[in-house]
């Protein structure tokens, strides 16, 4: 299950897991104009951990997620 919010400067992608136990801490994808942000609660830490995304890394991940084992550069279509 999922959730998109539209905010001002943002939108707010939160990713709940709904799968079987043990269940994950939910992610939360905050995609800005110039970066990508993907946190998440660790309870062993207790903190919540955050990784950053060039909006090219974000879509080269959305890219790979339907492509087998290689590897590839994604190059711009001539206008």
């Amino acid at each position: 299950m999922f959730t998109i919010e539209h905010e001002f400067d943002a939108s707010v992608i939160t990713l709940v897991d709904d799968g079987a136990a043990p269940l994950q801490e939910d992610v939360v994808i905050n995609a800005f104009a110039e970066v990508i942000t993907v946190e998440q609660y660790d309870p062993r830490s207790d903190s919540m951990v955050k990784i950053t995304l060039s909006p090219e890394q974000a879509r080269d991940l959305a890219a790979a997620l339907d492509l087998p084992e290689g590897v590839y550069q994604l190059r711009k279509e001539p206008k």
